[in-house]
């Protein structure tokens, strides 16, 4: 694997790999668990060559979040890499990305205020910002990314079909650990008391898709069922529990297939996120 770390010579690589065949991209702030494993799979049976990224993005921090303290582990995630065959990994510094004197940043609009985007403000324009920067340096014909960063999702969608990118967004299922807990780097944040109360996200997931296939439908009532738990946890600060449509993260009136139910709280100091997607 080839350990890339300047814009200019990644925008080089990539042009000799898109002419040798498909190329994948799989953006992450690493911390790698089996979560992003699983996107580089995915990436690694459908394209030619797959390019793996490594940047924890400080314009997705707002004031009082954890930049400072969010995990890195580079030479743990550089040998997980290499054992799934990635091609390149590019691992810029801050400085690289973001030049002296650099003013523009990607507004996605009103999608970027919902949801996450409603509780971290600016976050996804944080987010839009780079992974743009990132489409235009790598040159994908895929981009891979977790199906559990729900908003992302969306927020990412929106910004490639605005600006016209000429590649696929793949979004690809969560991945859970064995007691239900969806995979996340900030998960190595929570006491082992933490992280049994966590458990009560994808439990709420769980209750409410069993109502759904008991026959109720209507997104009020469904939430409204769960609320009271949430709100009564000890030490769970309840963010928000939602019914929405998946692209543009508006309410929907009811819980029909296709349909997002996304949650998240804070446990702890640690903000976790989870959803599912109707079937």
């Amino acid at each position: 694997m080839q350990i890339i770390k300047t814009v200019e010579e990644m925008q080089r690589v990539a042009r000799g790999l898109g002419r040798k065949g498909t190329l994948g991209l799989v953006p992450t702030m690493g911390a790698l668990h089996e979560g992003h494993l699983s996107l580089v799979r995915r990436a690694r049976s459908e394209c030619d060559a797959v390019v793996a990224t490594i940047f924890v993005n400080p314009l997705q921090f707002g004031a009082n979040e954890d930049l400072d303290k969010y995990p890195r582990t580079f030479e743990a995630d550089c040998e997980q890499l290499d054992g799934e065959r990635v091609d390149i990994l590019f691992a810029p510094a801050p400085e690289e990305m973001y030049r002296p004197g650099a003013t523009t940043t990607v507004d996605v609009g009103a999608v970027g205020a919902r949801l996450d985007g409603a509780s971290r403000p600016g976050h996804f324009m944080g987010v839009a910002t780079v992974v743009a920067k990132l489409f235009h340096i790598a040159m994908p014909d895929r981009a891979y990314f977790g199906q559990k960063d729900a908003a992302q999702l969306a927020v990412i969608r929106q910004m490639a079909r605005d600006l016209n990118f000429c590649l696929e967004v793949v979004g690809c299922p969560i991945v859970r650990d064995e007691d239900g807990l969806a995979l996340s780097s900030r998960n190595r944040y929570l006491t082992a008391e933490e992280r049994n109360r966590a458990l009560i996200l994808p439990r709420t997931l769980a209750a409410i898709e069993e109502q759904i296939r008991a026959g109720v439908r209507d997104s009020e009532l469904l939430t409204n069922s769960q609320v009271p738990e949430l709100e009564a946890t000890s030490d769970i600060a309840f963010d928000y529990l939602a019914i929405v449509d998946p692209d543009t993260l508006l309410p929907e009136a009811e819980a029909v297939p296709g349909t997002l139910i996304a949650i998240a709280a804070k446990v702890g100091n640690t903000r976790l996120i989870d959803n599912l997607i109707v079937g």
